[in-house]
């Protein structure tokens, strides 16, 4: 069996050596040939020279450079595109995801599992804010992307050769890999661990880029937000049913002028508000349509190092 090991990285300069000395540790306890596919999301720091010397001593190791920052989810692409493995395990390289787990998982994927999940079950070095904004996370993605998302599950998780035949025939743009996992439907097994805090390094998902993140998980596989501008003006056009009501009463049976300058200007405000806001949701679902239209390749590489003649769905320059 080849299990393959796909590791994003973007600047990752001061713990790549830190990542490759445990990745050695754990390929020499497997008992099996282990191919390494170090996927370069453009680094602008010596992330690049430093996959190229792990290469260039040790040919388990495979480099791919993106020719500019494609993001992380292209980059777990690219690495399911060129994975030679019968097993693939996909893992951050801040040490985070600990390398050990991937043993367990090689075990499960053995009986039988097409996915294999690491679960956290603590989250040291994260402080209170963290915790709760991933709390928020999970609960989003659970209720409106996918309720076969599993919380506290990111991208750190092994995957059958059939898996990866089926996560390649997904080519749209805007990519939200967990969702994707869990539309497949696959035999899921997890595995908990305690997620330690970064080896060396700053954290690549501040709040506002996971905030971006989960809207993109959202509009990919949602119409909520559309359905929301919906309901929404249904729940206005009631409002407004009742405040003629109350105008016709005051009118009709009252004998009295309705004061109701400021309430017309509130009302005036309030609908071209979500009036705006409902245009702003078709058209950020259109963009994206447009986006898928053109048809571009999800990444462009600029190098490839210890890699296999073989066709595959990307472009080089």
């Amino acid at each position: 069996m080849l299990p393959s090991i796909i590791v994003p990285l973007y600047n990752e300069e001061a713990v790549l050596p830190l990542l490759v000395g445990r990745l050695d540790e754990l390929v020499g306890g497997l008992n099996c040939d282990v191919e390494v596919l170090l996927v370069d999301d453009g680094s602008r720091d010596r992330t690049l020279a430093l996959a190229r010397e792990a290469a260039a001593r040790d040919p388990k190791y495979r480099v791919l450079s993106f020719s500019r920052n494609f993001g992380h989810q292209a980059a777990i692409t690219a690495g399911l595109d060129f994975a030679d493995g019968d097993a693939v395990v996909i893992m951050g390289a801040d040490l985070q995801d600990r390398p050990e787990i991937i043993g367990r998982m090689l075990e499960l994927f053995r009986e039988g599992y097409d996915v294999v999940s690491a679960q956290r079950e603590s989250r040291e070095g994260d402080g209170a804010y963290k915790r709760m904004t991933a709390s928020v996370f999970y609960w989003l993605m659970r209720r409106t992307v996918d309720q076969r998302i599993m919380p506290e599950v990111a991208d750190f998780r092994l995957l059958s050769r059939g898996a990866v035949h089926a996560i390649r025939q997904f080519r749209e743009q805007h990519r939200f890999m967990r969702g994707l996992i869990a539309w497949l439907g696959l035999n899921e097994a997890t595995v908990r661990f305690k997620r330690g805090p970064r080896a060396a390094g700053t954290t690549k998902y501040p709040t506002l880029k996971m905030a971006a993140f989960a809207w993109t998980a959202i509009t990919s596989f949602s119409g909520l937000p559309l359905r929301f501008g919906v309901l929404a003006g249904m729940g206005m056009t009631m409002l407004g049913v009742l405040y003629f009501i109350y105008a016709a009463y005051r009118a009709l049976i009252e004998h009295a002028t309705v004061p109701g300058w400021t309430t017309l200007v509130f009302l005036q405000i309030f609908f071209s508000g979500a009036i705006l806001l409902s245009i702003g949701l078709m058209g950020e679902y259109l963009a994206r349509v447009y986006d898928e239209s053109m048809r571009r390749p999800l990444y462009v590489l600029r190098e490839m190092v210890n890699m296999p003649r073989r066709n595959a769905q990307t472009d080089r320059v």
